[in-house]
């Protein structure tokens, strides 16, 4: 609702409601269900401001939440602490594939999102990929979600294998004058798979954790908060805080 509606609502004045909305004080209340599976991950409004969520993915419970400039793995752990710190036991975790996160939270079971993996994959080859190798790969990845991980990787060392030569492909830069690989992008895109490809089924390889296979969970949440930020179109950052505290404590707790 915006100020004025508020002011009608209430019957009080735009003035009034301003004055409640800036003694607001939130109180984190700490979930009871100390057994939980983790969704990770950060959104953000503009460059400088940025919410960074790790939610139950069972329950649907916002646990832990901190307002970052940039994500750093450093502020991903420091969640991570506070939660075992309060007693929770953390079974396993869907992430992003953040350089050097998967490592920080070992022995944690980590199951890479697969939409993201299929993001980068996109990202590399662009959504309508013109030579025959890019289009055969981002037509792989989008089966990801769809089957299962022998189907996959299967498919995957069948298309490195037609189009190993391909990849390996080298011609002379002409502004260095040194060798480079000429389908860079494309091989970016495979690496990609290749590199997180252990840590795309780890919900495959332990069912009895009840791990998600993406974090849509949390990507729902972020985009139903924005939708509801859109109508204060201009808010400062402090009412955003404020709103984003009060979204979390009557919504996730």
């Amino acid at each position: 609702m915006t100020l004025e509606e508020l002011s009608s609502k209430y019957l009080k004045s735009v003035s009034t409601i301003q004055r409640c909305l800036r003694n607001m004080r939130h109180v984190h209340v700490i979930s009871k269900d100390k057994d939980v599976t983790v969704l990770l991950d950060t959104t953000y409004w503009g460059r400088s401001f940025g919410l960074m969520v790790i939610k139950d993915a069972l329950r649907n419970k916002i646990l832990w939440r901190k307002y970052v400039r940039h994500e750093t793995i450093a502020d991903y752990m420091e969640g991570i602490d506070w939660l075992r710190s309060h007693g929770f036991r953390i079974y396993g975790a869907v992430c992003d594939g953040m350089k050097g996160l998967f490592k920080a939270l070992y022995p944690i079971p980590v199951q890479m999102c697969q939409f993201h993996q299929q993001r980068i994959v996109r990202t590399y080859l662009t959504s309508k990929p013109e030579l025959e190798a890019s289009i055969e790969l981002l037509e792989l990845s989008k089966t990801m979600t769809c089957t299962d991980k022998e189907s996959f990787i299967g498919a995957f060392n069948q298309w490195h294998e037609r189009w190993g030569d391909f990849l390996a492909e080298r011609s002379i830069d002409k502004a260095t004058g040194k060798k480079r690989y000429t389908h860079r992008r494309l091989r970016s895109a495979y690496l990609s798979l290749k590199r997180n490809m252990p840590y795309l089924w780890t919900f495959y390889d332990r069912p009895e954790l009840g791990i998600p296979n993406t974090n849509n969970s949390i990507e729902g949440t972020f985009t139903d908060i924005k939708s509801k930020l859109r109508v204060h179109s201009g808010i400062s950052r402090a009412n955003r805080i404020k709103f984003l505290d009060e979204y979390i404590s009557r919504h996730c707790y």
